[in-house]
């Protein structure tokens, strides 16, 4: 009976010991994301103080892999609205090798045919020149870097987005929707 209590003793300030570890992992991964937030936050004010007209203004932040894959498949804004849309590339690849762009097409833009004609423009980010179909777009971007724009939201509907560098714009898509 004695050995048994001495288990339970030793068993329990093992698990005791083994939680608190896992508690005190959560507790900084919470703290680095509250920071993370923190600085955000702050920015945004800082960014709020310069411009008074910033009340407009819809922060959009999408993120793109090196799997070929937008974290987003839809985005909403009201229509004439300001939309400051930052890119951020969370891959490690080149943007030679995998890099990505945020393109937002005209209503009724074939997304393939637009696709084989941005292959074409590689000298221009692959958004080709002169073109009416892209409303707004990004620079592009490799592994670890990001881009912010600003643009204003068109009218009412439902415009395509993409990714244009060549043959991304098949998974790297999505909905832009203006209310």
């Amino acid at each position: 009976m004695r050995n048994l209590s001495k288990f339970i003793l030793i068993f329990g300030a093992m698990a005791m010991i083994a939680c608190g570890d896992k508690k005190e992992k959560e507790t900084e991964e919470k703290t680095t994301i509250g920071n993370s937030s923190t600085e955000e936050t702050t920015q945004t004010r800082e960014a709020d103080s310069q411009d008074a007209s910033d009340s407009d203004v819809v922060e959009i932040t999408i993120e793109g892999n090196d799997q070929m894959r937008f974290n987003k498949d839809e985005m909403r804004v009201k229509a004439g609205q300001t939309v400051r849309l930052t890119l951020k590339h969370v891959g490690q690849m080149d943007k030679t090798a995998m890099g990505h762009n945020w393109v937002l097409l005209t209503q009724g833009t074939e997304i393939s045919k637009f696709g084989m004609e941005a292959m074409d423009a590689k000298a221009n980010d692959y958004i080709p020149e002169n073109t009416d179909k892209v409303i707004a777009h990004t620079k592009m971007i490799g592994g670890g870097e990001s881009t912010t724009i600003e643009f204003e939201a068109p009218e009412k509907g439902t415009y395509d987005f993409i990714c244009s560098f060549p043959g991304h714009y098949s998974l790297m898509k999505g909905k832009f929707i203006v209310e």
